[in-house]
Order: C-alpha cells, then structure tokens, then sequence
C-alpha cells in the first residue's frame, strides 16, 4: 500500500480519528527485535529441495493425491478446465517412409490458437492401435531439432547414438521407432517453438522484464498482473495443449483410447507428468531426465503460481500411481534420482500394490539428454505396458531424417496464422472470456446451484489460501505482559504455531465481567489499529470491551512488530531470479496476502480452542482490512459466528503489480471479493465500504434462504459495532 493510502485509511477510521503520532502501543517482542516467525527467513526457489513424504495408508494417499492435483488444476489456470470448444482438426501431405507415413496436423485448442505437430503412423498394420504423444521439450528449435555434424559424432563417441544421419535428428528418432513398433505417435510443437509462433519464443520462455504495454486493464498480456490474477500463464496454456493434443490423438479412428502413453525429455518431462497428473486418460508415462528433488524446471513455461508450494516434481510424478510410470537421470539436476526420490515412489506404489510399475534408469554418463539409450529404456517400458508384444524390443535403426521444410505444416494450402502482441491479447481475452462464462453460469438461485458454485469456487479458493483453520492445541499463547486497566486485562504476547514455525505478536483485552464471546479485531495497522494516539482504546473498540467482550487483536505478517521501521509494508519478497515473473516466487511461497489469511485463521483457531470455551466468536475487520477477514472465514465458516466487514471499496484487481501486498494469484478468475463474500452464505455479515450488497453476494444469500443474513453497516457510530455483533439492528 502506498503511504498516501495508508494515511488516508488512518484517517477513516470507525469512531475517533487516527493522528499520526500516537503513544507507544504494548509489544510482545523487545522494541528492535522482530517476531521469532520463520517467514522472515530466505524464500524457497525452483533450485530448492524438494523430498516426498510418503503417507502411511492408501486411503490418506488418496485424500493428499486428491488435494495436490486440485492444487495443480488451480495453479495452472485449469480448475474448471476451460471449454472443450471444436478441436477443427487439419490433418494434411502425408509423406511415405515405406513403414510409416508423417503427416501434417494442426488444430485449435481454444478458438483461433493453434496446436501445430506431425502424426507418426506405421503401415500395415490392422485394427486400433497404441497412441504416444511426444512434447519434445527445450531443444533447440524444438521439433525441427538438429544436433548438426559435429555434435552427433559427439554423441556417436560417448555412446549415446549409433547412427550420424538419424542420430543428428533423436526428437524424430524415437517417433519413427515408435512408428515401427506400431505406435501412431504425435509429436506436437511447444508454445513459441516450430510451428507454434503465435505467442513468440522470446515470450514464452525467455521473458524477464515487464512489458508495460502488455501491463494494462484491460487487453493485457502473458506475465502480467492481470494475467496473473486470473492464472493465466504459459505454463497452463501447454497443459491445456497437451489435454487437447490427448483429445486429438484418442479421437483418432486407428488409435486404441485406452492404450496411450505419453513421453519427453527435460520441458518435455515436465508436460509429461503434469499431463498424466491432471488428466485420468494416459495408461503410460515416461517422463526423462526432469523428475528428481533438485531443479524443479527453470523455464517461465514450467512455473506458475502455487504449482509447488508444500510439493514438488517426485509427488506431481507420483499423482499417476498406479499406473506405469519410468523416468531417466542423467548427469544433471536428476543424478540423484535412484537414491532421492525413486525410493519415495517405490514406497508409494508398493502402498497401493504395484511396486513393480515404477522405476528410474540413472544414466549418469550422459549429460541431460534423450538419447539413444534413454530412448533403448523408454521402448522397453512402452512395450511392456501398452502391449505392443515383442521379445525382445528390436533396436532402433537409422532412417531418412525430414528436413524443417518437410515438417512444417504450414504452406500456401494452409497459411500461418496472426501472431504478435495482439494475438496474445486477443488469446487472453477468449480465456478470460470463457473463465467468466463459467463463473456466471455458477450464479447461484436456489440451494441446488448455490452448492454447485461452492464445489467450483470453494476449493480453488481453497489452494490460493492453503491453510485452514488450525486443529485445536496446534496455536499457543506464550505471554510476556499483563496489565490491570480497570475494567479488563490487557495481555500481550505471542501466538505461536509451531508446527509452520510462526510466531504472531497479539493482545487480548479481556473484561472482568466477560459475557462469554470473543471479538478478533483486525485492522489495517495491526494490533496498533485499536488503540488511539494517547495509547487507549480507541472508542469504538472500548464499546465492544465495555459489553463485556474480549477483544483480541494481531500483527499480521509484515504488519506493527514485523516492521523493523515501522512504515507499511509497500512491495513483498522476491527469490534471487533476475527474471521478473510471478511464478518464480509464488510457485513456491505463499503471497503475503495468503499469508496474513493464514495469521487470522490461527488466531481464530486459539480463541475458539481456548480453554475458556467461549459461547460465540466475531470477526471485526475494520478500515479495509475486509478481504482478510472474509477469506478467513470463508475457510473456516464454523469459527466465526458474525462479521463486520469494512471492504474501503477494496478488490483485488486493483493490484499494481505481482510485489503489491494484496496481490493474490487467482483471486479474480474466482469472482474477487464479491466471490468470497458469497461462500460466506448464510453467515451473519454486516457489509461496511460498499454503496450496495454485490449481485453475487446477494444471489448466493437469496439461494440459501436467508436474504437478511447480509446487511449494510454504517460504522460511523463507535455503538454501531456493538450493535451489529449483539443483533441490536432492524433487519435490512
């Protein structure tokens, strides 16, 4: 928040005023100390480390597995999966190769943007047979990929081709071989590679500073704040290719649906088992030389916001158990596969009773590759599990390479299509367009429609907070001041949550004559936003104290006593990555703004466990601090009894960029504000900072039959808030 903003917000506050200077408010650390909270330390990156903890049961595997693919759906802008619009399938000038025949396909995964790739067909052969899709990764010029003369023979002496002609060529070498194994393989381009040039190379995978026209409102593009707010990144836009590529190839009428296997190397590994993480259909995966706890993918394409917060690359893998599932090392980020995550999957699939159906070959005399020997591994498994019946797997021989010209499937017959900067806006505005379709379709208007919009938006939302609300005894007090004010104990001290390591400054005011109900205050200040200049209550909080509730209060991260100069907290954290992309750090750390979510939920979680049992717990988020507190509550709805909700008008598009403190990833895809506020349905809100109750907000009211539950608040009057939490209010 811009300090500007921040004055004029101490400015509005209910009852008195907030002068700017103000005695000092009780801490619960040492003045020049900072909470013991462990989020103050270094960031988690793409080069971190990242094990799998193997459950103990089946049944708990299957809650974690259920939760970490909606957390991939979610992160990669999937979650609903977009329209299925008509895939307008081209598939044209086969080439004959005597055993197979290359043709030439493209199609469109949502309207106007175009999957591009060659389908790979052997001859002679009758009835359906297995499919392989092959996303070929991050080789130069990807499917049009040549080693050149000198790196074949390079290769040829290390063992790691046999042939100088086929071998210059081994993204084609192993769809042809495939090819004569009796697979119809496809061989599809990666956004900004070959044939794929609507959206460029340069912005797909070497973006790395803003680009302020493509940084607007409205007609905004790839790597932006708004892109971001709605998930919409590269990243999922190759996950959708591949859904659609899988869509093309199980269509096909010479294609066994359920025999298919999908295969690639290094950013090809990665479609691979995120592919086979989200969608059911594949029977067979063999992601090469990506899977391991190292490295988890250095590309913009293969990073998105929450994508691996608490997981990584071995448990993505794992989603596909029990089916088979083969991987390669190779002396790279994956040397350590045989020893740092195979023996993870070994454990998981032997859980769930096929230990046999995965394994990892660790061809550590090779640099990163798919090589020959690689592919030797991958045939084998291919033709053990798609039943392509042979013993022994023949070897690959050489063949006649096609040039790029052979391949590329455009031509005067079939133009290349737009490209450029407005194509990517336009290609954003058919998937924002398309995302809000969806939600208004979810427009609850009875019972029945109002749980349909829950199961869509209650979960995701779900991953973008990623915490509920704490188990009793999980958050504890440590006290480090008490004071006597007459009427009620003001106690200051630390909240604790020891199993994530965080440590939150509160303060509780408690009355003597306690009725039995708990107020949890939040404010844009923190636990300094109850108190006036002269280090009181301010009047509206000395209300609440004065009718016999406690008022309990915190410094959210990055807010009071997390703040070594006291000044709000303007820009959030960034990992070392010179690239300037969201998903470089929030695909591993929550944004702050989850974060403080996840500080009200634990001191929810301490009142309502408290051992002095209160009757009822409220919620008062005053002077903006709203879109804490309603996300809050709307992950832990039996933890709070009423809100008080002061909105300032806040929404989330409104953030001005991916270091904003209220940037929060997807928050818009999902409805904003107005989408959290209606999972809150039937809960008592009262509704301060809007003209009106939203549409939204009130359709999913009306739809649980209790339109009187949502109300406008007028804070103007310090006894309002006492009021509303007392029901001491004519019913709107």
């Amino acid at each position: 928040m811009r300090k500007p903003e921040w004055l004029a917000l101490l400015a509005l506050v209910v009852g008195l005023g907030a002068p700017i200077l103000r005695a000092e408010v009780p801490r619960a650390v040492p003045s020049g100390s900072l909470p013991p909270d462990a989020r103050l330390g270094p960031l988690k990156d793409l080069d971190g480390y990242f094990p799998m903890a193997v459950p103990e049961s089946a049944e708990a595997w299957s809650a974690r597995a259920e939760y970490v693919r909606r957390q991939a759906l979610v992160a990669l802008g999937l979650w609903p999966l977009p329209t299925r619009t008509p895939l307008r399938a081209v598939i044209h000038t086969p080439i004959d190769r005597g055993e197979y025949t290359v043709e030439h396909v493209y199609f469109e995964s949502y309207p106007g943007h175009f999957v591009t790739g060659n389908l790979y067909r052997p001859k002679g052969r009758q009835g359906k047979r297995p499919g392989v899709l092959c996303p070929h990764g991050h080789w130069a010029n990807g499917r049009f990929h040549d080693h050149g003369p000198d790196e074949v023979q390079r290769q040829i002496a290390k063992g790691g081709e046999r042939f100088e002609r086929g071998g210059r060529h081994p993204l084609q070498a192993r769809c042809v071989h495939l090819a004569r194994l009796g697979c119809v393989v496809f061989h599809y381009d990666m956004v900004g590679y070959a044939d794929s040039q609507q959206i460029s190379f340069d912005v797909a995978h070497r973006y790395g500073q803003p680009r302020p026209h493509m940084e607007t409102a409205e007609n905004w593009g790839f790597f932006s704040t708004q892109a971001e707010l709605r998930l919409q990144t590269i990243m999922g836009l190759q996950a959708w290719n591949s859904i659609r590529a899988l869509d093309f190839l199980s269509q096909l009428e010479d294609v066994d649906p359920a025999r298919i296997g999908v295969t690639g190397a290094s950013g090809g590994g990665t479609q691979t088992f995120i592919l086979c993480a989200v969608d059911p259909r594949p029977a067979v995966a063999f992601p090469a030389v990506m899977v391991s706890t190292a490295m988890q993918g250095g590309c913009t394409c293969e990073n998105c916001n929450y994508l691996r917060i608490g997981t990584g690359n071995i448990e993505l893998a794992g989603l596909f158990a029990p089916k088979p599932l083969a991987m390669t090392g190779a002396d790279d980020w994956t040397r350590e596969i045989e020893t740092k995550g195979l023996p993870e999957l070994k454990r998981l699939y032997a859980l769930l009773g096929a230990p046999e159906r995965v394994m990892a070959a660790p061809l550590l005399q090779f640099e990163h590759n798919y090589n020959y020997v690689s592919r030797s591994v991958m045939y084998a498994w291919f033709n053990q599990y798609l039943g392509l019946g042979y013993d022994p797997v023949p070897e690959e021989q050489d063949y006649q390479p096609l040039s790029a010209e052979e391949l590329t499937v455009w031509n005067a017959e079939h133009p290349r299509p737009p490209s450029g900067d407005e194509e990517e806006r336009r290609l954003l505005r058919v998937m924002t367009a398309d995302a809000q379709r969806q939600l208004a379709a979810l427009l609850p208007i009875d019972p029945t429609t109002l749980a349909a919009y829950r199961e869509v938006v209650a979960p995701a939302i779900d991953v973008l907070v990623g915490r509920r609300l704490p188990p009793a005894g999980a958050v504890e007090f440590e006290k480090t001041a008490e004071s006597d004010c007459g009427s009620y104990l003001q106690v200051v001290g630390l909240l604790r949550y020891k199993a994530a390591g965080e440590a939150l400054p509160a303060v509780f005011l408690h009355p003597k004559q306690w009725n039995g109900e708990v107020v949890v205050w939040l404010d844009v200040e923190g636990k300094q936003g109850l108190f006036d200049s002269a280090g009181q209550p301010r009047e509206a909080v000395a209300a609440v104290v004065a009718s016999g509730r406690s008022v309990a209060s915190l410094d959210l991260l990055y807010q009071g006593e997390f703040l070594p100069d006291g000044q709000p907290l303007s820009h959030t954290r960034k990992v070392e990555n010179p690239r300037e992309y969201a998903g470089y750090t929030f695909g591993y750390n929550y944004p702050v703004f989850a974060q403080r979510v996840h500080d009200v939920l634990s001191m929810l979680s301490f009142v309502r466990h408290h051992e002095l049992q209160p009757q009822r717990v409220h919620l008062v988020a005053a002077r903006g601090a709203a879109h804490w507190g309603a996300v809050a509550a709307a992950q832990a709805p039996d933890a709070v009894d009423v809100l008080v909700l002061d909105t300032h008008g806040f929404r989330f598009v409104q953030a001005t960029g991916y270091r904003d403190p209220n940037f929060w990833p997807g928050s818009v895809k999902y409805g904003d504000l107005e989408g959290i506020l209606a999972l809150l349905a039937p809960k008592r809100v009262w509704l301060a900072g809007e003209p009106t109750v939203p549409r939204l907000v009130q359709a999913a009211y009306d739809a649980a039959g209790m339109p009187q539950a949502i109300g406008l608040a007028d804070l103007t009057q310090a006894k309002a808030v006492v009021n509303y939490l007392a029901g001491e209010v004519a019913q709107p």
